[in-house]
């Protein structure tokens, strides 16, 4: 049973860090391009 509960603490924890590098990837994409269309196209960082 303590086997069991490694197993599924492991595949748990790298199922929430996936999670959270994705989302933290998907936040600086977004920021990055707000600041290229501000840039580029002068379009407010708001819209």
């Amino acid at each position: 049973m303590k086997i069991l509960g490694m197993i599924l603490l492991g595949i748990g924890g790298t199922f929430g860090i996936a999670l959270v590098g994705g989302t933290v990837v998907g936040m600086i994409g977004v920021i990055l391009y707000k600041i290229y269309r501000k840039l580029r196209y002068n379009i407010s960082l708001y819209n």
